[in-house]
Formats: C-alpha cells, structure tokens, sequence
C-alpha cells in the first residue's frame, strides 16, 4: 500500500498565503510586508517563506524583484488558464465559467473532428466510447468519458485544442468527485456520449455538433444540481 503524502509546513504556508491572495487579503498590485515581518505574523522562519514564495511565483501569484521586494501579481489581468485549478479550489463559483467555455468549445471540436477524424481517429473513438460502458464505478466512467473527449480534441488534428481540453479537464478534476452525477450509471453515460461519437464517426458536422451541444448541456445540468 502506498503511503499518503504528510503536509509539511511549507504546504501549510504556501495555501494560507495562496488563499489570502485569492481572497483579496493581499491586493493585486500590492507589495508583501519584508519577509522577517510576514515569516512572524504566520509564525514561520524566513526559509519556509522562501520556498512557499518560490511556489506562489511559479503558480502566478507573486513576482520577485531583488532588492524590491515580493509583489501580487494581477493574475486577473495577467494570468493564463493554468490557474484555474487553483482557482476552482479556493472557489466553486468558477465551474460555471468553465462550463460556459466548455459547451462553446466542445461543440467546435465536435464539429472540427467530424470533417477532419480519420478512419484511425474514428476507430479510437469507437473503442474508447465502449470503455465507458464497461468502467466499474462513477469516477471511473467519468474518467473514461473525459478520453472520449482528448480524443474528440486529437480528431481535429489541431494541438490547440487538445491543449484547450486538457486545461478545462484539468480546471474541474480536483472537485470531480462533487460532480460525478452524469456518470453514475455507465449505460446511460454511454447512451449520451454515442451520439456525438457517431456523428463524428459519420462525418456529419452540423449532427456533430447538435449531439454535442445536447450532451454538454445534459452533463452540465446534472453536474451542477450536484454542487447545491
């Protein structure tokens, strides 16, 4: 059995500084109190602060000017997509967001991978559809279901929108479990992905498109009454 990872201090620090940032404690733009005064307040040595801060700049919170000091960063204004993960954790509020982009999206690569899928790409799609019928369990279809959509993505033969899907999955994994809703019963995920499988399949752009739309609209209903 594998051991369970143990918070050590700097991940105690790094996620009450990242929370205080996103919270609004720390404002954009603004410049952290010097380091002796902010490692006392969270009663911590000027060490764990450093690698907390190095983590916090590698996310895209906080900029280090030497001899400056330790800025916010207005990664509202600045910020790129890899955020969303963090930001979903620190707020639910953002999976509505997301789901906007999502249905947008998912129905242009639906769309896209009807007229450019392959016989190859088709094939994977066929294959990775009756995995979700056989996967044992909620998380598990709901995993499933997700590489029907990487693989919608590569159908386009356009990396960006692999990268796209990636980054919208990947914003929604850590609360998945809260919405796992639309993937409890494998027959009926299955039965709401095949249509978009088999228009792609078929190379119906416009019926691509439409069961793409109907699914991402049905999983999105199912998936938020989850979260009241």
């Amino acid at each position: 059995m594998e051991a369970l990872p143990r918070e050590t201090i700097v991940d105690v620090l790094e996620t009450r500084l990242r929370e205080d940032i996103l919270a609004g404690r720390h404002q954009a733009g603004s410049y952290l109190p010097p380091e002796r005064q902010l490692a006392d307040g969270y009663g911590v040595t000027r060490t764990t602060l450093k690698h907390a801060f190095g983590r916090l700049v590698q996310a895209g919170l906080l900029e280090t000017r030497h001899g400056v000091g330790t800025r916010v960063r207005d990664y509202a204004r600045l910020g790129g997509a890899d955020l969303l993960p963090m930001l979903v954790r620190h707020s639910p509020d953002w999976i509505g967001e997301i789901f906007e982009v999502r249905r947008s999206i998912g129905a242009l690569i639906a769309e896209r991978a009807a007229v450019r899928a392959t016989e190859e790409h088709r094939a994977e799609l066929r294959a990775l559809l009756a995995a979700v019928r056989t996967a044992d369990g909620g998380d598990a279809v709901q995993l499933a279901d997700i590489e029907v959509h990487r693989a919608l993505a590569r159908a386009t033969g356009n990396r960006v929108y692999v990268l796209l899907t990636n980054t919208l999955f990947n914003a929604y994994l850590p609360v998945r479990a809260a919405l796992v809703g639309p993937f409890a019963s494998p027959d009926a995920a299955h039965a709401r992905l095949e249509p978009v499988v088999e228009a792609v399949a078929a190379g119906d752009e416009s019926a691509a498109r439409r069961a793409a739309e109907t699914y991402l609209t049905a999983t999105e209903r199912i998936m938020l009454e989850g979260l009241v």
